[in-house]
């Protein structure tokens, strides 16, 4: 497979929706059949790379002046799943989430206010002839969000320690589960967080998870990608990273009442996940 670039690009963790090829309407669905067919289809550091290749111009592409017509391809019981990049339309929306994630120098000296203002108009523009537009891929940097973990359980957890030295034998932890599955988790740990707690981020992310699930075919299926955090992480870490594990006793013991057993739950993932948050503020 030929890549863009030799080089790892981390630190990122993913959220994807495949999609059956029924789900697709001609005639993307055609296009989507030829594409599953290629040989040569690219990886998710490929997508990062193209994505960084974007910012060294002067000045920097904010976000790519055409849609991405890739997609990560998983073939499960015999029927084939899609999940189309839509790089574009993700690119807008972390648009919004900058100003969050950096200071206004730093922000400004990366993508300068104008490039970040055409931006925003385009995608305004984009979006009045796109209204139910919604991207198939969740990214987060430095992190992989609490909610994420709700969705999986540890039974579904494939962890592969890799060889080191190269994209394709690095190591690889992830959860694959039916949407029906999901879906099902995110309503039941709904019900159990609203009648422990007030409402707050947990919820509100949660809600917004599920909302985004249910934009999809009820025979797709959702992948927790640890992506390139792996790379932040060591060996003996990922090995013993069940975080989903964690979230699961801990909403369970919520909803028998048990705090104690709520809290040292959350204390292991809090425990887990300084390590990384000391990365990303070391960057």
């Amino acid at each position: 497979m030929p890549k863009v670039s030799s080089v790892i690009v981390p630190y990122a963790a993913y959220l994807r929706v495949y999609e059956p090829l029924a789900a697709f309407p001609e005639p993307e669905r055609g296009q989507w059949v030829r594409y599953a067919h290629r040989p040569d289809r690219p990886s998710y550091q490929d997508e990062l790379r193209r994505s960084l290749a974007d910012l060294l111009p002067t000045p920097p592409v904010a976000v790519p002046v055409h849609e991405s017509r890739d997609a990560f391809v998983l073939e499960a019981d015999g029927v084939v799943h899609v999940c189309p990049w839509r790089t574009r339309l993700r690119g807008w929306q972390a648009l919004g989430d900058l100003a969050e994630e950096f200071p206004p120098p730093l922000l400004d000296a990366v993508l300068p206010p104008l490039v970040r203002h055409q931006a925003a108009q385009d995608y305004e523009r984009w979006l009045a002839l796109n209204p139910d537009a919604r991207p198939w891929i969740r990214t987060a940097t430095w992190q992989v969000p609490l909610t994420w973990f709700v969705l999986v359980s540890d039974e579904e957890r494939q962890y592969g320690k890799g060889a080191g030295g190269t994209e394709d034998s690095a190591p690889v932890l992830r959860y694959r589960t039916p949407m029906v599955q999901a879906r099902r988790r995110v309503a039941r740990a709904l019900r159990t967080l609203r009648n422990a707690m007030d409402e707050g981020p947990l919820i509100d992310g949660l809600v917004d998870v599920g909302r985004w699930l249910e934009e999809f075919h009820p025979r797709s299926l959702v992948e927790l990608d640890y992506g390139g955090l792996v790379h932040a992480l060591s060996a003996g870490e990922l090995e013993g990273d069940h975080s989903a594990a964690d979230v699961a006793e801990g909403i369970e013991a919520l909803r028998n009442g048990d705090g104690a057993a709520a809290g040292e739950a959350y204390g292991r993932l809090v425990e887990r996940w300084r390590s990384v948050r000391d990365l990303r503020s070391a960057n």
